[in-house]
């Protein structure tokens, strides 16, 4: 069973349940626990003031993140109002295919690497190196040819991607035997 990544134009945003690493069936009791231990570790008076500015930055809005989780995950009326609008959300996304990463194209975009799939009225799906890389699936280049490193600990995902330009969208499945060793388009 493929896990799904809430994806919106071309980011891909976690739910509150992966933000505080807890199933979405758990109960108030491990949503709780969960919380305080992430709310410690990038709680902003807990860093070090040595840290890197973006370090910083980055625990200041997971902190943020965590907190958001929790005030939604926390009360049982907006916990289920969330529920019902995460469960709507993924039945909205219903998609045209499902495609497999020997399906697309990679091209160069500067600091990271946009890997493509043609749409039928002309544009393209797109995801990029950075967001497979959040997701814990980073794409590596090894002398002209690109695979992306699938860990075996991850589970499969799936991650509906927009088109750029008309309402289909098509779900990337990404798993541990996944392939991809294409050479960089020009």
């Amino acid at each position: 069973m493929f896990s799904i990544m809430i994806h919106s134009g071309n980011l891909t945003h976690k739910t509150h349940y992966e933000i505080l690493d807890v199933k979405e069936d758990a109960s108030f009791e491990e949503i709780r626990a969960c919380y305080r231990t992430a709310i410690l570790n990038f709680h902003p008076d807990k860093m070090q003031i040595t840290c890197e500015t973006s370090k910083a930055n980055e625990s200041g809005c997971r902190f943020l993140e965590v907190q958001r989780a929790w005030e939604i995950l926390g009360d049982s009326k907006s916990r289920a109002l969330y529920d019902n609008d995460l469960q709507s959300m993924r039945q909205d996304s219903a998609t045209a295919e499902d495609i497999r990463l020997e399906d697309l194209s990679i091209e160069d975009a500067g600091d990271v690497f946009e890997l493509l799939y043609d749409c039928r009225c002309g544009d393209y799906f797109i995801i990029d190196s950075s967001e497979l890389a959040d997701m814990g699936y980073p794409l590596m280049k090894n002398g002209s040819e690109f695979f992306l490193q699938t860990p075996k600990s991850l589970p499969p995902v799936s991650v509906v991607l927009p088109c750029g330009s008309c309402s289909l969208k098509v779900r990337l499945l990404i798993n541990a035997d996944s392939k991809l060793q294409t050479a960089l388009s020009n």
